[in-house]
C-alpha cells in the first residue's frame, strides 16, 4: 500500500543456511510451521524440504500454509506473484500442508475450477482435501451472503479420519460484516490466528473460525475508527493510518468476544 519499500528478499540458500544453524544447535523440533507470502520458486521448494524434515523430527507437526498468490478486484482475478509459483504450491506445498487458507481466487487456481456457488466451493474444498490438507478455509469469497451484500463469506472444511478408518467432514460458513477500507496484512493475521485457535480447539473448526473472524472484526473496527479520527472529517485515510491496530487489540486477540457466528453446513 505504500509508495516506497526497501530491504532484501531472502533466497533459498540463505533460508537453508539459517535452518542448518538450527539443526547444528539441535533446536529444530517444532510443533507448528506457518508460511505466507513468497515470491521465489526455489525458496518455496526449500520450505517443502524443511517441513518434510521437521515432520520426521516430530510426526505431530502441523504445517499451516497460506498460499498467497493473488486476489480478485471488481470480480477479476489476477496473480501478484510469478506464475511459476502455482505448480509448486499445487504439486509440492499443498500435499505436505495440514491446514491451508486460500482466498477464493487461490482455491480456484489450485484446483483449476471456478467457484460460482456455495456448492462449487464445497466441491473445491473436497478437491483440496484430496490433495493432502485435512483443514481447508477459504478466507474470503465473492459469493452472495445469505445476510446480504454487506457481508463477506468465508467457508471452512475439516476432514478427520476416525480410528475405524471412516471419514467425517465438518463444514462451516462464516459471514462477517464488510469494512469499507483497504487493509494490508489481514490475510497474515487470519492465518496466524487460525493456527492459534485450531491449536486450542483442534476438533472444532466452528469455534476456531468464530474466534478467528471475531478477533479480525475487533481489529478492523478499531483500525478504521482510529484511521478516520486521524484522517479527519471527510478525508480518506492513507496507508499509514490504516495500519492494523494489533497491539491496541491485544485483549481482543487473546480472548475475543464472539461477535461473528459460524453456520454448520
Amino acid at each position: 500500500g505504500y509508495a516506497h519499500w526497501k530491504g532484501q528478499v531472502l533466497n533459498s540458500d540463505e533460508l537453508h543456511e539459517l535452518y542448518e544453524g538450527l539443526k547444528l544447535n539441535k533446536v529444530n523440533r517444532y510443533d507448528y510451521v506457518l508460511t505466507g507470502y513468497t515470491r521465489d520458486t526455489s525458496f518455496l521448494a526449500m520450505v517443502v524440504d524443511i517441513v518434510q524434515e521437521l515432520k520426521q523430527q516430530n510426526s505431530n507437526l502441523v504445517y499451516v500454509c497460506d498460499p498467497v498468490m493473488g486476489d480478485k478486484w471488481n470480480g477479476e482475478g489476477s496473480m501478484y506473484v510469478p506464475k511459476d509459483l502455482l505448480p509448486v504450491y499445487r504439486d509440492k506445498v499443498v500435499p505436505v500442508a495440514d491446514i491451508i487458507t486460500p482466498n477464493q481466487f487461490e482455491a480456484e487456481l489450485l484446483t483449476g475450477r471456478k467457484i460460482y456457488t456455495e456448492k462449487d466451493a464445497l466441491e473445491v474444498m473436497d478437491m483440496l482435501h484430496a490433495m493432502g490438507p485435512e483443514t481447508v478455509v477459504i478466507t474470503s469469497s465473492d459469493l452472495q451472503a445469505p445476510l446480504g451484500n454487506d457481508y463477506l463469506i468465508a467457508l471452512g472444511s475439516h476432514r478427520k479420519t476416525k480410528t475405524d478408518g471412516t471419514r467425517i467432514t465438518q463444514r462451516i460458513r462464516v459471514e462477517s460484516p464488510k469494512v469499507d477500507a483497504v487493509f494490508v496484512g489481514t490475510g497474515d493475521l487470519f492465518a496466524a490466528m487460525l493456527l492459534a485457535w485450531t491449536h486450542k480447539h483442534p476438533n472444532n473448526l466452528k469455534v476456531a473460525c468464530e474466534k478467528t473472524v471475531s478477533a479480525m472484526q475487533h481489529v478492523l473496527q478499531r483500525t478504521i475508527k482510529s484511521a478516520k479520527a486521524q484522517a479527519g472529517e471527510g478525508n480518506k485515510p492513507n496507508s499509514a493510518q490504516l495500519e492494523l491496530r494489533m497491539v491496541q487489540s491485544k485483549k481482543d486477540i487473546e480472548n475475543p468476544e464472539i461477535i461473528v457466528k459460524a453456520t454448520v453446513l
